[in-house]
């Protein structure tokens, strides 16, 4: 369809660039690269802020989310904080950040983690919840101690909800980290796709699209597999 479309330049280039067109022109940014930085740097630029800000949220989330869910008292001081920053949009509040920590890279990995660590634990939170009360009593019954119920109860039957966690947070995270770029950057995927556009580069921006996009599914991908290898119980009852 992308191809009949722009036949014979039925559509300006600049709305719509032919499939050629854009092959090219990803082929000349690996070969050349874009204002200096070779492709796969402009690649590594995003996804380096990407797995710093992401690891550090699943390195906070999850055990706060998981003695959130534990502990109502817990739950109760963390919760009322999460609920107010979970709906605001990132680039919402991302210029408070910028004034704060400047235009670096660390005022992205802050943006980032802020975007991640929500939907982690808000997952491991409702993971805890989910946990049938018939586990726990079983496993008291049998003379388990708090710690052993939560390591091995509550933490195994949870895993489900928090893959899922995982995955929302990498999506809202990578997401994240393009439009970070494209406020302030001087490198990145999203910065390329920002600055191609602003000289009419639309087979540029094609390009950086179906990059953002390919490594989407990739990340998604890798998290997917991890999940089979982990919760490999999961929907085999």
């Amino acid at each position: 369809m992308w191809l009949l479309v722009t036949w014979h330049g039925r559509i300006s280039s600049l709305i719509i660039p032919a499939p050629n067109a854009v092959w090219t022109s990803f082929i000349d940014l690996l070969q050349n690269g874009y204002k200096g930085h070779t492709l796969w740097q402009h690649l590594w630029a995003s996804l380096q802020r990407l797995f710093i800000a992401y690891f550090a949220a699943v390195l906070f989330a999850i055990p706060l989310g998981l003695v959130s869910g534990y502990s109502r008292k817990v739950r109760a001081i963390f919760e009322p904080v999460i609920t107010f920053l979970r709906p605001l949009p990132p680039l919402g509040y991302y210029t408070i950040i910028i004034l704060w920590m400047g235009t670096g890279n660390t005022s992205k990995i802050v943006l980032l983690f802020l975007g991640a660590f929500s939907p982690i634990y808000v997952s491991c939170v409702a993971g805890v919840s989910r946990v049938k009360i018939d586990y726990l009593n079983r496993a008291r019954t049998l003379g388990a101690n708090q710690f052993q119920v939560f390591s091995h109860v509550v933490l195994p039957a949870s895993l489900p909800d928090i893959f899922v966690g995982l995955r929302n947070a990498m999506s809202v995270a990578y997401a994240t980290s393009v439009a970070a770029e494209m406020v302030a950057a001087g490198s990145g995927i999203g910065w390329l796709v920002l600055d191609a556009s602003k000289y009419l580069r639309s087979d540029v921006v094609f390009v950086g699209i179906i990059i953002m996009g390919v490594t989407g599914i990739l990340l998604d991908t890798i998290l997917l597999l991890l999940e089979k290898k982990v919760v490999f119980w999961e929907g085999k009852d």
